[in-house]
C-alpha cells in the first residue's frame, strides 16, 4: 500500500510538471527552474515518507510481535506527533493561505492594470509621434510646407542604400511608419510616395526622440515582459511553495517521530533488559546483570536492580546453606531421637501431639498413628496415671520452663515407674512459647534393681549388726555352761557378768528391730499451707544449747508458705544439720540459706566446713545402713531422702570449697 501510494503521488506530480512546461509561455529557464525545484521537493518529500513509513513499519511489527515496550512508543510517538502536527498543521494552513493569497494578489487584475497602463501610454506616445511624423511627411510630399521644424525631411526618387521595408514600400506606393531604435535614441520615420512631373519617388521623415524617453519605453516594456513571465510562475509557484510548506511539515512530524522513537528506545532497551532480567530471575536464575550505559534514573534503576538481584543471590545461597545445615541437623536429630532409648514427645502451643519417637511408642505400647494429632489430655487420660494427671493439672496456667519427676502409669496393665522431664520451648531471639518437650524413660525395672541392690545391702549390713552382738551373747552362754559343767565356784559373779552381757546385747538388737521397723513403717506424708521461715526458726532454735556451733540462716524475700508435711520436713532438716554438727566436731558455723528458683522451687542449702564426703561414698550416702562415722545406723539420711521424695523433691550433696559439703533439698512450693 505503500509503494503504491508513492508511485501515484510519483505519477500525479509528473503529470503537473508536464503541464506546466507545455505552456507555450513559460520559457526553457523557467521550465528547467520549475522541473529542479520540483523533483527536489519530489525526492525530499519521498525520502521524509520513506523513513516516516520505515518507523512506522517496525512499530507495526513490534507490535504485531508484542515486543516488549511497544505500547509505551506509541504512546510516546503519538505524543510526539500530536504536539508537533497540531502547530505545524495550523502553521502551513496559515502559511499555505497566505502565500496562495500573496500570490493571487501578485497577479490580480489590480496588479497588472498599472503594466498595461504603462504600456498603453507607451504604445499612444508613440503612435501619435507616428501620425505625427507621417502628416508632415504627407505636408512635405504634397508640396506644402509642414509646421514642425523638429522633424528631418529627405526625398528619394530612387531606392538608397540600406533602405528598409518600409521605404521599399514607400517606392511601391504603400506609405508607412517605423521605430529604428539606436543607442543615442529611437527614431521614428515614415515614407511617403509621391509624384511630380519629373518624376516619382518617396518622402522620408525622421524624428529624433530624446534618449531618456526611449530607455523609459524599454523599461516599460522589459517590465511588462518580466511581469507576463512571472505571471506564468503562478500556479507553479504556488505549487512549489505548498510543497515546500508541506516538506517542512512533515520534517517537523518526522522529526517528532524520531525524536520520540529514540527517546523511546532510549528507556525502552533498558526497561527491555530490567523485564527480561526481571523473568530469568522469576525462573529463579539470580546470575543476572544488567549492564548500566546511563546515569540518569535509569541508570540508577538498573544499579538498583543489580543490586537487589545480588543481595537476593547473597540471601539465596545464605537460605540454602542454612536450610542445608537445618536438614543436616534435622537428620542427625531424627537418627538420634529414633536411637535413644528415652521416649520423646513435641507438643504445640495447642496441646496437640506433633512428633513422637519409635522409643516412646515401645514405653506406651502404642503406636505413632494412635498419638499424632492427640490433644495431650486424651492422651494422659489413655495411660490411666493419677500421680501423671496431678502433675500436669499442677502445671496447667503456669509459664514451663523445667519440671522433673517420677510417676507411676498403669500401661497396657503393666504398673511402670515414668521419670519424666517436662520443658518449655521458646525462640532464640523473641523468647516466644513454640511448644512443650517431653522426655521420659521407664526406669521400672532400675528402680526394682535398685531396689534389690539396696535390700541386699540392707541384708548384709542388717547381718552384720545382728551378728555383732550375737557373737557376745554365744561367748557368754558358752562360759556359763562351761561354768556350770566345772561346778566353779566363781559361777555366781560369771553368771552375774554373761547374763548382764547377753541382756544388753539383746537391748541392742531390739533396739536394731525397732529402728528397722520405724523405716518400714514411714507414716504418709500429710501436706499443708506451712510459714518455712518459722519452721526453720523452731529447727535452728533446738541447737542454741551448743555454745561453739553457729547456725546462720538467710531467707530470700517473697519466701513465706509452702505445702509440706511440717513434722516429717523438721525431722530431715534435723538429721542433715545433726550430720553437719557431727561433721565439724561440734565446733564451727554452718550456714542454712532459703531461696526460689525458675522452675517454681524452693532450694534450701546446709553447708559445713568439715572434713567433706569421698565420692564413691556419695553415691551410697542415701541407702540404708550406711554409715560414714562410727557409732552410725545409716538409716538417718535414709529417712530424709524418702521424705524428700515423698514430696516430690531431691537430696542433692556437693563440695563446699574449699572444705566442708553442701547439702541441697529441692521441693515443689505447691
Amino acid at each position: 500500500m505503500i509503494v503504491f501510494g508513492l508511485m501515484v503521488l510519483v505519477v500525479a506530480i509528473t503529470a503537473v510538471e508536464l503541464y506546466f512546461i507545455k505552456l507555450p509561455s513559460v520559457d526553457m529557464t523557467t521550465r528547467l527552474l520549475l522541473i529542479g525545484l520540483l523533483t527536489l521537493n519530489v525526492l525530499a518529500l519521498l525520502t521524509l515518507m520513506f523513513f516516516v513509513a520505515k518507523n512506522l513499519f517496525r512499530l507495526y511489527m513490534e507490535k504485531r510481535y508484542k515486543v516488549m515496550g511497544y505500547k509505551f512508543r506509541i504512546k510516546l510517538m503519538t505524543i510526539f506527533v500530536v504536539l508537533t502536527l497540531i502547530p505545524s498543521s495550523f502553521l502551513f494552513i496559515a502559511a499555505s493561505g497566505l502565500a496562495a493569497n500573496y500570490i493571487s494578489r501578485i497577479f490580480s487584475p489590480q496588479m497588472r492594470a498599472p503594466f498595461n497602463k504603462s504600456v498603453e501610454l507607451a504604445r499612444a506616445f508613440y503612435d501619435f509621434e507616428r501620425e505625427r511624423v507621417i502628416t508632415a511627411a504627407r505636408q512635405v510630399s504634397g508640396g506644402k510646407q509642414p509646421l514642425a521644424p523638429e522633424i528631418s525631411f529627405r526625398k528619394y526618387s530612387s531606392l538608397p542604400d540600406n533602405a528598409t521595408d518600409t521605404v521599399k514600400d514607400a517606392l511601391n506606393g504603400k506609405e508607412g511608419t517605423e521605430v529604428i531604435s539606436k543607442n543615442d535614441g529611437d527614431i521614428i520615420r515614415a515614407a511617403v510616395p509621391f509624384h511630380a512631373k519629373g518624376g516619382s519617388g518617396v518622402v522620408v521623415a525622421e524624428l529624433m526622440l530624446p534618449k531618456e524617453i526611449s530607455k523609459r519605453s524599454e523599461k516599460i516594456k522589459e517590465l511588462y515582459e518580466d511581469y507576463l513571465k512571472l505571471e506564468s510562475f503562478k500556479e507553479p509557484l504556488r505549487l512549489n511553495y505548498i510543497f515546500t510548506l508541506g516538506f517542512l511539515t512533515l520534517m517537523m512530524v518526522f522529526a517528532g517521530l524520531w525524536i520520540s522513537l529514540k527517546i523511546s528506545r532510549g528507556i525502552t532497551i533498558p526497561i527491555q533488559s530490567l523485564a527480561l532480567a526481571t523473568e530469568q530471575v522469576a525462573s529463579g536464575d539470580l546470575n543476572v546483570q544488567v549492564d548500566a550505559k546511563s546515569e540518569d534514573e535509569i541508570g540508577l534503576l538498573i544499579n538498583s536492580f543489580n543490586l537487589m538481584v545480588k543481595q537476593l543471590k547473597d540471601s539465596k545461597d545464605s537460605l540454602e546453606k542454612a536450610y542445608m545445615e537445618s536438614d543436616k541437623r534435622r537428620l542427625y536429630l531424627e537418627n538420634i531421637l529414633e536411637n535413644i532409648n528415652s521416649g520423646v514427645m513435641f507438643l504445640d502451643n495447642d496441646g496437640k501431639i506433633l512428633t513422637i519417637n519409635k522409643a516412646a511408642c515401645s514405653i506406651l505400647k502404642a503406636s505413632q498413628e494412635d498419638i499424632i494429632g492427640k490433644d495431650y489430655m486424651d492422651f494422659i487420660s489413655s495411660i490411666n496415671s493419677e500421680e501423671l494427671s496431678s502433675m500436669v493439672k499442677d502445671l496447667e496456667g503456669k509459664e514451663i520452663r523445667e519440671i522433673k519427676g517420677e510417676v507411676k502409669a498403669n500401661i497396657d496393665g503393666r504398673i511402670a515407674i515414668l521419670r519424666i522431664y517436662i520443658s518449655g520451648i521458646r525462640e532464640s531471639y523473641t523468647s516466644k512459647a513454640l511448644g512443650m518437650l517431653v522426655v521420659f524413660a521407664d526406669i521400672t525395672d532400675i528402680i526394682k534393681a535398685q531396689k534389690v541392690t539396696a535390700w541386699q545391702e540392707v541384708a548384709r549390713r542388717l547381718a552384720h549388726e545382728i551378728k555383732n552382738p550375737l557373737t557376745p551373747i554365744k561367748l557368754s552362754t558358752e562360759r556359763l555352761v562351761k561354768k556350770w559343767q566345772h561346778k566353779d565356784e566363781d559361777f555366781g559373779s560369771v553368771f552375774e557378768k554373761a547374763t548382764k552381757t547377753i541382756i544388753l546385747e539383746v537391748d541392742s538388737l531390739k533396739k536394731l528391730v525397732d529402728i528397722f521397723s520405724r523405716y518400714g513403717k514411714m507414716p504418709e506424708v500429710n501436706k499443708s499451707p506451712v510459714n518455712l521461715p518459722e519452721l526453720l526458726d523452731s529447727v535452728v532454735g533446738l541447737y542454741k544449747g551448743f555454745r561453739d556451733v553457729e547456725i546462720n540462716t538467710a531467707v530470700e524475700e517473697g519466701i513465706s508458705t509452702v505445702c509440706i508435711d511440717a513434722e516429717q520436713f523438721k525431722r530431715v532438716l534435723v538429721n542433715i544439720i545433726d550430720n553437719a554438727i557431727k561433721a565439724i566436731d561440734n565446733k564451727g558455723a554452718i550456714e542454712l540459706s532459703v531461696k526460689a528458683d525458675e522452675n517454681d522451687k524452693i532450694v534450701i542449702n546446709i553447708a559445713d566446713t568439715g572434713p567433706g564426703i569421698k565420692d564413691e561414698e556419695k553415691e551410697k550416702l542415701f541407702l540404708p545402713y550406711f554409715s560414714g562415722r562410727k557409732g552410725g545406723t545409716g538409716l538417718g539420711l535414709a529417712i530424709a531422702n524418702k521424705i524428700v521424695a515423698d514430696h516430690s523433691g531431691r537430696i542433692l550433696v556437693r563440695d563446699n570449697n574449699p572444705h566442708g559439703s553442701i547439702f541441697t533439698v529441692e521441693i515443689p512450693v505447691t
